[in-house]
């Protein structure tokens, strides 16, 4: 008898499937793939917080006016530049980025940093003018920023030419808004540099009735009144400054500058002292206002340093330069500092090094020198530092003709630095030989080294006394 077998009531029968087991084989060696990516970082885990939040382009400008306000000018530049790289289109950034960069520009001491800073200013509201070319903020800034671009050109050529567009870019922004005070203060700035001291006022005037509390339209009053030698009434201007923005440290040293042409011009001796300790006071508290910020800025430094030169306290003014070189020890301009402290303290021979390091540029060892007397002592963590020269300019010219001159007067038959004075004040006489007081201190140098050519051309050379030869032996 033939039994069927039985049929399967609830499942079939499995049976082998070759195209299955090599999908199945594929999805495995998949899977363990993308774990292996996933372990080493090259894919991400999905619905992961990002690593780091993203910050918003207000988030970055609400942090540079914040810095700017505590007078961290640094930081600021830094979180203004980290705005614009998140919103490049931003117009109102930009042109806050510039004026706070031509701001900084008065704390850098060197031809070089300032020239550098005020290049990076003009290219930032330039982006600002070409996306909004009718704001009349913008113009205003960039009228700011070539104003003071000014006063770093090199030649008058190019500080004319600076000046012209500076009040192009004024009158651009009155134009567009008449009632804008910084427009109004800004234009009074180029005026005075332009020497029109008239419309400077009238300017200003109307600025300070339009923007009361604007911490610039102060500082640009008070300039105005320096130019017309107001010093006392430009005081009280920059303290009004103050008070809107109390952190900012060129407020201070202007306050203090102004203290101390009134000091130098004082015939009373008493005044002249009490002045003298005002200019100081407000220096002292730029410097510790830095201290306070931690940061390690050497221009209050230099102004207690020029305060005590010019009250004959040599050696309170190179202990200063000499704070100031410790915080920046590759700047050639305070090395000229220095230098011309010496110079007028009658260290003519300790001036040299010094000056060197400016006009020619230093070695490490030979920056030890001009630091500290001596070499440096690396248990006292003392390092040299390479310095770089600065070229011949109008900010440079007092320490290149002071190292020509004191080279000059030191210069005996037995040591003679004629060969190195004589290129420096040759080059000083040609660029700025029309100056009468420059022409005649390289006159005086040149002389000296030429009488002391002519002493050496005149002087026999002493001819030496032959050896006898041995007499022969008979």
């Amino acid at each position: 008898m033939n039994v069927k077998p039985r049929r399967p009531l609830f499942h079939r029968e499995r049976r082998s499937d070759l195209y299955r087991m090599f999908a199945w084989t594929v999805l495995i060696l998949a899977g363990l793939w993308f774990a292996r990516q996933v372990d080493s970082g090259v894919i991400k885990r999905p619905f992961l917080p990002a690593s780091t939040p993203t910050r918003t382009v207000q988030s970055y400008a609400l942090e540079g006016d914040a810095f700017f306000t505590a007078g961290k000018l640094e930081a600021a530049i830094q979180a203004y530049g980290d705005a614009v790289k998140v919103d490049p289109s931003n117009a109102e950034i930009w042109a806050k980025l510039a004026r706070i960069q031509t701001y900084s520009s008065s704390l850098l001491t060197t031809d070089t940093d300032r020239k550098n800073r005020l290049a990076d200013a003009l290219k930032s509201i330039d982006q600002a003018v070409s996306l909004a070319p009718d704001d009349t903020t913008v113009h205003a800034i960039r009228s700011f920023v070539l104003d003071w671009s000014a006063s770093a050109a090199t030649t008058d050529d190019e500080r004319q030419s600076l000046l012209i567009q500076a009040e192009q870019e004024a009158t651009r922004a009155i134009t567009l808004d008449s009632q804008n005070p910084l427009a109004l203060a800004f234009y009074a700035e180029v005026l005075v540099d332009q020497q029109k001291w008239s419309q400077a006022e009238l300017y200003i005037q109307q600025a300070l009735q339009r923007g009361p509390d604007v911490m610039d339209v102060h500082r640009v009053y008070a300039y105005v009144l320096e130019s017309l030698g107001q010093y006392r009434q430009a005081i009280e201007e920059y303290q009004k400054a103050r008070e809107i923005n109390p952190n900012l440290t060129f407020l201070y040293i202007s306050i203090g500058a102004n203290y101390r042409i009134l000091a130098f011009k004082s015939n009373i001796t008493d005044q002249r002292n009490q002045l003298y300790d005002q200019a100081l006071e407000y220096f002292a508290k730029a410097a510790n206002l830095n201290k306070q910020l931690e940061i390690k800025d050497p221009v209050p430094y230099i102004a207690i340093a020029k305060t005590y030169s010019q009250r004959g306290d040599f050696f309170a003014a190179a202990l200063n330069i000499k704070q100031a070189l410790e915080f920046n020890p590759t700047n050639p301009d305070l090395y000229g500092q220095l230098g011309i402290i010496y110079y007028k303290a009658r260290n003519y021979e300790g001036s040299i090094p010094v000056l060197k390091c400016i006009v020619e540029g230093c070695t490490p060892d030979e920056s030890c020198i001009a630091r500290y007397d001596r070499p440096c002592n690396a248990e006292n963590g003392e390092t040299g530092v390479s310095v770089t020269y600065q070229p011949l300019s109008q900010n440079t010219v007092v320490y290149y003709y002071t190292y020509g001159e004191a080279m000059a007067a030191l210069s005996i038959p037995q040591q003679n630095y004629c060969n190195k004075a004589v290129p420096v004040l040759t080059e000083v006489q040609t660029a700025y030989g029309s100056d009468p007081t420059i022409a005649q201190i390289v006159s005086d140098g040149l002389s000296i080294c030429n009488s002391l050519a002519e002493s050496l051309r005149l002087t026999p050379t002493p001819v030496p006394t032959p050896t006898p030869l041995p007499t022969p032996r008979p």
